[in-house]
């Protein structure tokens, strides 16, 4: 599924959430670097807890250093109580535990108040952990001592367009400088939307005016000058800056420009719009604007009500850019949470927070979030689906398996709720469960494209096969190589599985060695072939595929436990011995289809005994266990 930017580019998010087009991707970049450069320049916090030396040290090495003069007898410094909640809460902020880390460098504060670091990292921890009102707390006494950090500053500027003190606003952000640069920017953004705040239209959009003509930043400036002409009535020039793709071509941008086309009693071009975005059906609030929209009830404008909420799209836009570098800064989050609190019912700001916790491993901070888009009737399907795989991937299956089924009532003819409810039953080796929601996902998608039914039909597939049903697992591995003839891991599968059964050897064989020509370095693959020649009695053959294979396998008791039987095949019978040896000191489990009392009685008997007894009990050879890398 394809989603849309959320706002300006989101190109890094692990789970393939903001799928960038091609426009996006060139001509957002330079405003994204930008952006990115003017938040660095303008609020510099220190990097992380790792970076402080430990507590000062006292007694000898204090003692030692250079003084110009003995200072007055004070109170002994309280180090030692410092170094408790100072290593706890750096180990908290190692492993992102943001409501750990504000507990302890909040007591880490109390025992060094005057401390720069210890204030900048409490704010840190207080604000990714969503408590925003003792942030301010500590922000204000940071700043009614004299001496404000740049995020103490930030924060009381927050504190101000909350409590709507616009004059207040303006006069903490000051003037514009004599020269105009990209550290002026979040200042002109925040004094732009707190001249609206205060009545001072006029000058509010010449401000935003200025600021469009810093280098690389005019599309997100433009963005905002838009949603101000459009708040205080001017329609027209707010849609002629929104049709500008750079400008425009994000969600929060399509969503202001429909509305403002329909003060401009210009519906069908709205509805028009929206139908042609790509990927506009897991957009959920654009597709009930739609039909508002096509039905003729009223659309008012509200992607903005407030010079507040303008000033939470500021927060938003930012967090977004320094969410999207390669090393996501702190104040990615940070920003993020400022735009929520500041505007609680924009959705946008509220998935940002979602999903920059999420990526952060940090769940229990993120579901509250997630909660809320759902009371909003705001769930996206296609950061659903990455909460999804995130929680799956952190071995959180029951949280994963209800969101998916939370996903599947709310959208229950979206064909990739139930792919991935089927991925998760599937992965969960509950197969025979998983096939009734590929069969509803695959009736869904009857009249798709036949590119978007490959997997599905492939994942019912093994689903099917791992359940016994191999008729209906052979129609959907065939179904699926049609579309997608040259996927090494899906003509794996099948010809694997016709070798385990000794069905159509050739055409097996054949499907077998395309895989290794499409995927040469993949273990699996390379241990599928030699397997397949050792079930067809070409041992010698087996041989070079099955050392390829354990070269990048080599931990895996499967592999050298098929290693060790070409290898007696062959009659190499000591060499078979090391790698069954091998395999049975790899500890292996009933899910790595080896079964450690064969490998005994194969060194105690060899496999050649072993086979012969397995045949007069009227066993089958060892059967080939599914290949991993696709049932995965």
């Amino acid at each position: 599924m394809q989603a849309l930017p959320r706002l300006f580019p989101r190109a890094r998010v692990g789970c393939n959430i903001f799928v960038i087009s091609g426009i996006d991707a060139l001509t957002l970049t330079c405003p994204k670097l930008a952006l990115t450069a003017a938040l660095v320049a303008a609020l510099s916090l220190p990097a992380t807890a790792q970076d402080r030396p430990a507590p000062r040290p006292e007694g000898d090495a204090a003692a030692a250093a250079p003084q110009a003069e003995a200072p007055e007898p004070g109170p002994a410094p309280l180090t030692f109580g410092l170094a408790g909640p100072f290593l706890a809460a750096r180990m908290a902020t190692v492993e992102n535990d943001f409501q750990a880390a504000a507990r302890f460098f909040v007591q880490a504060v109390a025992h060094d108040p005057q401390d720069r670091f210890l204030q900048d990292s409490a704010l840190v921890a207080l604000v990714s952990a969503g408590e925003i009102d003792r942030a301010v707390q500590l922000a204000n006494r940071i700043g009614g001592d004299g001496e404000p950090t740049e995020l103490s500053r930030l924060i009381q500027r927050a504190d101000l367009v909350h409590a709507g003190d616009w004059d207040g606003v303006l006069a903490d952000v000051g003037t514009p400088s004599d020269v105009d640069s990209e550290a002026d920017l979040l200042a002109g953004m925040l004094r732009g939307w707190g001249l609206l705040g205060a009545g001072k239209a006029k000058e509010a959009l010449a401000e935003f005016d200025r600021l469009s003509r810093l280098q690389g930043v005019a599309p997100m400036v433009n963005y905002h000058l838009a949603l101000a002409r459009a708040l205080v009535g001017d329609y027209e020039g707010a849609e002629a800056l929104l049709a500008d793709e750079t400008t425009g071509a994000h969600i929060l941008g399509f969503a202001a420009r429909a509305q403002i086309l329909a003060q401009l009693e210009r519906r069908d071009e709205a509805v028009a719009m929206i139908e042609a975005i790509p990927g506009v059906e897991a957009e959920p609030q654009l597709l009930a604007l739609r039909d508002r929209l096509k039905s003729g009830q009223p659309v008012a404008f509200d992607v903005v009500r407030t010079p507040a909420d303008g000033i939470a799209q500021v927060f938003l836009t930012f967090a977004s850019a320094l969410a999207s570098s390669a090393d996501p800064e702190p104040l990615s989050l940070i920003h993020a949470r400022l735009a929520a609190w500041l505007s609680p019912d924009t959705a946008e700001a509220r998935l940002m927070v979602a999903q920059i916790l999420q990526e952060r491993q940090q769940f229990d901070l993120a579901e509250p979030e997630f909660d809320a888009l759902r009371r909003m009737g705001q769930m996206r399907p296609a950061a659903e689906l990455a909460r999804i795989d995130s929680l799956s991937g952190a071995g959180r299956a029951d949280e994963a398996g209800k969101a998916a089924l939370s996903l599947t009532a709310a959208y229950p003819d979206l064909p990739q709720a139930w792919i991935a409810l089927g991925d998760l039953l599937r992965q969960q080796e509950k197969f025979a469960q998983a096939v009734p929601a590929y069969d509803k996902a695959l009736a869904l998608l009857e009249d798709a494209p036949a590119d978007a039914r490959w997997f599905p039909l492939y994942a019912r597939a093994i689903a099917l096969e791992r359940s016994g049903q191999f008729d209906r697992a052979e129609a959907d591995f065939l179904a699926a190589i049609e579309i997608r003839p040259e996927q090494a891991s899906l003509l794996n599968y099948l010809g694997y599985s016709w070798i385990d059964r000794n069905e159509n050897l050739d055409r097996a064989l054949a499907l077998i060695q395309k895989a290794v020509e499409l995927s040469p370095e993949d273990g699996y693959i390379l241990d599928s072939l030699a397997w397949a020649y050792y079930r067809l009695g070409r041992y010698q053959e087996a041989v070079a595929p099955m050392e390829a294979a354990i070269l990048t396998m080599s931990q895996d008791p499967l592999v050298n436990d098929h290693l060790g039987d070409i290898y007696w095949k062959v009659g190499r019978h000591r060499e078979a011995e090391i790698q069954w040896r091998r395999a049975l000191s790899l500890e292996p489990t009933e899910t790595d289809d080896v079964d450690p009392d064969r490998i005994r009685a194969k060194l105690d008997r060899g496999l050649d005994a072993v086979l012969a007894e397995e045949a007069a009990a009227g066993a089958s050879e060892t059967p080939a266990p599914t290949p991993q890398a696709a049932a995965n």
